[in-house]
């Protein structure tokens, strides 16, 4: 069964990241590009997606966000880079 909730990383043109839940990550990174998504991504435009997880339960997305948010630069880099490997093998 595919999951519903999803928790995404995207990488912002001036090098930062962002992190949020979606249920539609490829939906949502779309309106944030097209200037309709969070307000503070909008002068750090166009942003990539660089990580999806899905999971079971909003709760159980909404617990990893949290969690993924505190992360640092460097971890969240890492994060990226490990699944921008697994999508090319």
């Amino acid at each position: 069964m595919p999951s519903r909730h999803h928790v995404y990383l995207v990488r912002c043109a001036d090098g930062t990241y962002y992190c949020g839940y979606a249920v539609d990550p490829a939906a949502r990174v779309k309106r944030h590009n097209d200037g309709k998504g969070s307000k503070i991504l909008r002068g750090k435009l166009p942003v990539r997606l660089v990580y999806v997880r899905g999971f079971a339960s909003k709760g159980e997305a909404l617990r990893f966000e949290i969690a993924l948010k505190r992360r640092s630069h460097e971890e969240k880099g890492v994060l990226a880079r490990r699944s921008r490997t697994r999508r090319t093998k």
